[in-house]
């Protein structure tokens, strides 16, 4: 059984989903101890439970300690076989950071997966939805996975309430990751759920503002929701190939302010030699690992969360990735 320290690193929920999904992958135990030690609220949150217990619908496998505010959980996986159905996270609890979990799993499984998650899609601390469908899952689509996401409705915190559909097809092949700079216009999406239009379009344009004035030309959509009761709250995400910028909107936060701190993020990648932005580079350690041949990116900087996926895949899988710093940029290397 492999043992992993849950507070090593950026010491979170990552290190919960990474080494439960490559246990499923590669038919090794883990037990991991420690979880989230470091945290105001330590042990197993209730988005963990439910990470987990899907991948347990996938593999059939066995787990011990899998309840709220355990510090220590052990998985033993099965075989893989894949299903088809519901998950409810429950309140505002990640969409995006369950199938962080659910989707390296499922594409070694022997059939489609097809599953509706309920929960939240734009929340704090937390992958927004966009960033996963139009930059996360367009680099592992490039790889060989077929996984295709839709959005049928928006959940925020505290209330959550948002539907995903996923499918994932049983991965035959996936190549290595080595995609250069994309060199169209920025895209986006600022979305709002129970609020006035003019909130969306009040962050868009100021999102636009930024990004004209450095030179970059944009195409940010609109949408609106009208599910009050059920949640209310805004966002914007911004994306450009394999580089992004997003924020969330706040009660008392000026609309313009949050188009704008989306922006400002977005460009910190845009004007640096980065081939893809520092949230993406720790979500593809685990594809690049179990990928066949080379794969390169170039990153603006070496995170928590990146140092801590390689930490977590090298436990599991002969791997070894090699980093050179250049100077403005650092390249992440898998022969």
């Amino acid at each position: 059984m492999i043992e992993i320290d849950g507070s090593f690193g950026e010491g979170g929920g990552q290190i919960i989903r990474t080494a439960v999904a490559l246990a499923a992958v590669t038919g090794e135990g883990v037990e991991i101890t420690n979880i989230r030690a470091n945290r105001p609220k330590p042990g197993l949150s209730a988005q963990h439970l439910q990470a987990v217990k899907a991948v347990e619908r996938l593999s059939g496998g066995e787990t011990d300690g899998l309840k709220l505010g355990s510090a220590r959980l052990t998985f033993i996986p099965a075989e893989l076989e894949g299903f088809e159905g519901d998950i409810n996270i429950g309140t505002a609890g990640s969409i995006t950071l369950l199938l962080q979990c659910l989707i390296p799993v499922a594409l070694f499984a022997e059939r489609d997966t097809r599953v509706k998650i309920t929960g939240g899609t734009d929340v704090r601390w937390a992958p927004p939805i966009d960033f996963y469908n139009m930059v996360f899952l367009n680099a592992i689509r490039a790889m060989g996975c077929e996984v295709y996401s839709k959005v049928i409705r928006r959940g925020y915190y505290p209330k959550g309430g948002g539907v995903v559909e996923t499918r994932i097809a049983p991965l035959y092949h996936m190549n290595g990751f080595d995609l250069a700079e994309d060199a169209g216009e920025v895209k986006g999406i600022s979305h709002s759920c129970g609020l006035p239009t003019h909130v969306v379009e009040r962050q868009a344009k100021a999102a636009e503002r930024i990004l004209h004035e450095n030179g970059y030309d944009a195409k940010i959509k609109i949408e609106t929701g009208t599910l009050g009761k059920r949640t209310v709250g805004s966002g914007i995400t911004l994306w450009k190939g394999f580089k992004s910028g997003s924020a969330q909107g706040v009660r008392g936060k000026r609309a313009e302010l949050v188009g704008e701190e989306a922006a400002r993020d977005i460009m910190r990648e845009l004007e640096s030699a980065s081939t893809v932005d520092a949230h993406l580079a720790d979500h593809l350690i685990p594809y690049i690992a179990l990928a066949d041949g080379k794969s390169e990116m170039n990153v603006r900087e070496v995170t928590k969360h990146l140092e801590t996926n390689m930490y977590v895949t090298k436990r599991f899988l002969d791997v070894e990735f090699e980093i050179e710093n250049k100077g403005e940029v650092v390249v992440i290397r898998k022969e």
